[in-house]
């Protein structure tokens, strides 16, 4: 219908640019003609609006008759697209339910997406958080592999045992201090 419209208001319009045309070729051929060329465009565009005004009225009729007659299908007729609805027939009632469950369903699945997202965003962080892990294993097992390297064999006890030689230095640090008369270091 839109490119009737477009067709028929289309032609309108040339027809109104060759009468303008004859018009102005007619009052050149007239002596001691009045009418300048622009009085007559003003009055051609009044003409093509009242034209046009009519013409719109006319379409709209037009195109009721021709949806209504021509471009209407037939309650009885069934297009080959339309087989779904006859083999499941839902009113405006019946469809509303669905509808509502659409909507709900997609809420889920936008839920469960956003679910997703954020657990495979904690999975990322929790590999981060694993490697990180795993390099301060290494750096365990390498420390205990030093302990082993000088003689002790368990690794909590060289802990042990470097916490008291920390312990015991840091005491003779301070008896040291005290007979020179020198302040408290701030490393305690």
């Amino acid at each position: 219908m839109l490119r009737l419209y477009i067709a028929f208001q289309d032609y309108l319009f040339e027809v109104m640019l060759v009468v303008e045309s004859v018009i102005l070729r007619k009052l050149d051929s007239v002596p001691n003609s009045k009418i300048p060329p622009l009085h007559v465009r003003k009055n051609t565009e009044k003409f093509l609006l009242f034209m046009k005004k009519c013409f719109d009225q006319l379409f709209s009729k037009m195109e009721e008759v021709l949806f209504q007659l021509v471009l209407g299908i037939p309650k009885n007729a069934l297009l080959p697209e339309d087989k779904v609805h006859e083999q499941y027939p839902y009113s405006k009632e019946e469809f509303q339910p669905l509808q509502v469950e659409i909507e709900e369903l997609q809420k889920q699945y936008k839920a469960e997406v956003s679910a997703e997202q954020k657990l495979l965003a904690e999975l990322e962080e929790q590999k981060i958080v694993q490697t990180e892990l795993e390099k301060i294993l290494q750096w365990f097992d390498g420390l205990e592999n030093v302990c082993r390297e000088h003689g002790t064999s368990n690794f909590k006890e060289s802990f042990a045992f470097l916490t008291q030689s920390s312990k015991k230095l840091q005491d003779v640090l301070e008896e040291v201090e005290k007979k020179n008369n020198f302040p408290k270091s701030s490393s305690n």
